[in-house]
């Protein structure tokens, strides 16, 4: 018998496989299992699985580059040897070396970090990062759609719920807010321009002396109208640190200096904090400040 031998995180696995087909689904569940870092009863076989672990790597990794960006700073030494950005399912991020493992279990992120941060400015270093942290989800999760027998239905499907969020580096860059921005300028103006041109092929061509009266359910339907048009504004609204929509259940600060709007998870601000600051600046332009 052969042995099946895989490490993940500080733990191995040592499996005996045999003839028997039972132990061969048995080990290959232990190491889904493992490698999704999951320690509830799922399926792992799934698109919604698969985009989860995703969702939690790219938020933990944001937040290296953008709330947490002083420790990531500090930990990316350049004396040290090659380093690894990891984000974890948890949301949480590591800087740490590659795995000795070769191949190794999972795809691996870029190596070395840390060399480059010294000699490239600090804006300019984080979007490198940010850039190959994209590249590295979509690897980690196409990985996992192979491993668990994706078909092309379910691979485009698990793309397109991944391409609704911004990239790593947009948010780290700002163009996610200025995109959202630019797409609600144009839904407002096709609006417009579909009502304006709706009014005209309903106004009838003789001209009245004294305008009708409105019904009520006319004053209604408007003011419906209005309160939608609010509501997709709310909506296009999108955190500066994780590029999530504004959701209508969830605590949010806006910073006085860049006017981002924040979670006030991702920035680490609760409401009843948030009553006594009098200027809030989020984390980016508090280390601008702080460096200047």
């Amino acid at each position: 018998s052969a042995l099946f031998h895989k490490f993940t995180g500080q733990s191995q696995i040592h499996l005996l496989s045999s003839s028997s087909s039972s132990s061969v689904v048995s080990a290959k569940k232990l190491f889904c299992k493992k490698i999704m870092d999951g320690g509830g009863a799922y399926n792992p076989r799934t698109v919604e699985e698969v985009y989860r672990d995703f969702k939690g790597r790219r938020s933990g990794m944001i937040k290296a580059l953008t709330s947490d960006v002083q420790e990531f700073y500090r930990l990316c030494d350049p004396e040290k040897e090659n380093l690894c950005l990891y984000g974890r399912p948890d949301e949480h991020w590591e800087v740490n070396l590659p795995a000795e493992e070769v191949p190794p279990e999972l795809p691996e992120p870029v190596l070395g970090i840390n060399f480059a941060r010294d000699g490239m400015q600090e804006k300019d270093w984080l979007s490198l990062v940010a850039v190959h942290s994209d590249a590295w989800l979509l690897a980690v999760a196409f990985f996992f759609g192979a491993r668990f027998g994706f078909d092309k239905a379910d691979r485009k499907r698990l793309f397109n719920m991944m391409n609704d969020l911004p990239s790593i580096f947009e948010v780290v860059a700002g163009t996610a807010k200025k995109q959202s921005k630019e797409k609600s300028s144009v839904s407002n103006n096709s609006s417009n321009r579909s009502k304006s041109n709706s009014k005209r092929g309903s106004e009838p061509r003789p001209k009245l002396t004294k305008p009708e009266p409105k019904d009520e359910e006319e004053e209604e339907e408007e003011g419906v109208e209005e309160e939608e048009d609010e509501d997709d504004e709310q909506g296009e609204t999108q955190c500066g640190a994780c590029g999530e929509s504004y959701a209508a259940d969830e605590f949010w600060i806006c910073c006085d200096l860049c006017e981002n709007w924040f979670h006030g998870k991702c920035v680490k601000i609760t409401p009843a904090r948030a009553e006594h600051i009098k200027q809030y600046k989020c984390p980016s332009c508090s280390n601008k400040r702080a460096r200047s």
